[in-house]
């Protein structure tokens, strides 16, 4: 009887310390993806009810009554259970998705579902729980630090191993989720001049593609405005980076007294080239911060000068790493950047998306009133891109609340990261926040245009057992770990 009472009594603790409220985000998001589902897929006219298991959105929900049993088993396993086993677990993934690049069945070219008689699963999906479990199991090791490039290596390891197996499976926008998870290194310690690196590779890259066609000064526009840039980011880096006021101060005004020299010979007829002009100015600039250094801090300077080099590089490297892609791959960016316009053929999916998006209007057409969803102009409607249903059939309004939704969700999920007591739930739940971003910001900036396509559900709303389970498993881990705040105090 003692042992019973004993039980009853933790379960009724457990049950009141979990986070109540991240619970019934997770539920409105489910159910209101079950009725997307069902509005994407069925006529206004169709007698065919939303909880028929041969449609779509029948399948949904029961996929969600599954979801719920797995999410609230989870609650009940002990916490440290995650924490005990999370290498293994990461172990026992990665041999799954390297298992599934060479025996799964060739799904629009991807090989990355396991199929169980009418079951299919996507490993990908279940494997980013796997991965931040190993993550935060690596932080929380005692004495554990990202301090010097070394102790970067095996959380990288730990990033880029699923990475590497799941483009093994030919599903490369699975693999890109993966990278979000920098962001957790950042917020662990990793040096911000990592992010700001990666922001401007980023931001190189489009600005070389995208301008490649029109010529300055005898070179690609693409390169003209790089170059600048990096003119640029030298002396913001001098003068935020490195404080130096003299040195930064010095290459501005060098920059554009060269700048202005080279406009009046080009008044005059002298021809300019940029080629010439570029690398005159930049490599007398990193000379003169070479020789300067010795008066300021050396490493902050040295950094400046690599970073210069590395940029310049980077940037006569676009061309040829985007002649490695794949043609599909190439067609997509060009058509999110602009370069190339093909209606309908290449860019359909996301020109009529955005025609959808843009006839709903501020209130939408109403709930099974959407024309082009009716219709079938949009090819995945019910998945990848089920966002233009909502904008299509609620509008303006309707995709304003489910941003709202998914924002505060994220913010919880942060709250909940914020206020654990270990390393360990720290770092999960800001692994299971990089994930969502990652998700919510590349889905819903495909279905409008403005990145590429790359084939990723949003969270809980597309339809499928492997996402919405990946994702249940993934929230109500944390929630679980969260549970165990009590023992610590109440917040």
């Amino acid at each position: 009887m003692a042992s019973t009472r004993d039980n009853s009594n933790e379960s009724n603790r457990l049950l009141a310390a979990v986070d109540w409220f991240t619970v019934l985000l997770y539920v409105i998001l489910v159910l209101a993806g079950a009725v997307s589902i069902y509005a994407a897929t069925t006529s206004s006219n169709s007698q065919v009810s939303m909880f028929d298991f041969d449609t779509y959105s029948g399948k949904q929900f029961l996929w969600i009554g599954l979801s719920f049993v797995i999410g609230f088993s989870l609650l009940l396993i002990d916490r440290r259970i995650y924490e005990a086993y999370a290498y293994p677990i990461y172990a026992i993934m990665i041999i799954i998705l390297i298992v599934t690049a060479f025996v799964s069945p060739n799904i629009k070219g991807s090989h990355s579902w396991l199929k169980f008689g009418p079951v299919s699963l996507q490993p990908a999906e279940f494997a980013k729980t796997a991965t931040a479990l190993a993550l935060a199991k690596l932080f929380s090791t005692y004495g554990f630090q990202l301090k010097g490039w070394r102790t970067y290596i095996v959380p990288l390891f730990i990033i880029l191993l699923p990475v590497l197996c799941i483009i093994l499976e030919r599903e490369t926008g699975s693999a890109l989720v993966y990278f979000s998870l920098i962001l957790v290194l950042y917020r662990e310690g990793m040096n911000g001049f990592v992010l700001f690196a990666m922001l401007c590779a980023v931001s190189y890259f489009v600005l070389v593609l995208k301008f490649a066609g029109t010529m300055v000064m005898g070179i690609p526009m693409g390169i003209f405005i790089v170059l600048t840039c990096v003119m640029v980011v030298i002396v913001l880096m001098l003068l935020v980076y490195c404080r130096s006021l003299i040195l930064g101060r010095n290459v501005a005004l060098g920059y554009i007294a060269c700048t202005l020299l080279a406009w009046g010979l080009s008044a005059l007829g002298v021809h300019i080239n940029g080629y010439v002009f570029f690398f005159t100015v930049i490599p007398a600039s990193l000379i003169y911060l070479l020789i300067g250094m010795f008066h300021d801090d050396l490493n902050k300077v040295l950094m400046t000068v690599i970073f210069a080099v590395a940029s310049i590089i980077f940037m006569f490297s676009v061309n040829f790493a985007f002649g490695m892609l794949a043609t599909h791959q190439q067609n997509r960016i060009n058509i999110a950047l602009g370069i190339e316009e093909d209606l309908k053929g290449k860019g359909y999916n996301v020109n009529q998306s955005k025609i959808a998006i843009g006839s709903g209007g501020f209130t939408g057409k109403g709930f099974l009133e959407g024309t082009q969803t009716k219709l079938n102009y949009v090819p995945e409607q019910h998945t990848d891109f089920i966002f233009c249903t909502i904008g299509e059939e609620e509008g303006f309004l309707g995709t304003s609340a489910v941003l709202i939704l998914f924002l505060t969700l994220i913010l919880r999920v942060i709250a909940i990261g914020e206020r654990q007591h270990t390393t360990f739930g720290r770092v999960y739940a800001y692994c299971v926040a990089s994930i969502l971003i990652f998700h919510l910001t590349i889905n819903i900036g495909m279905v409008i245009g403005i990145v590429p396509v790359i084939g990723i559900p949003l969270p809980f709303f597309s339809y499928g057992g492997s996402s919405l389970w990946g994702f249940t498993i993934l929230l109500f881990i944390l929630l679980r770990i969260d549970a165990v705040r009590t023992e610590y105090g109440t917040w």
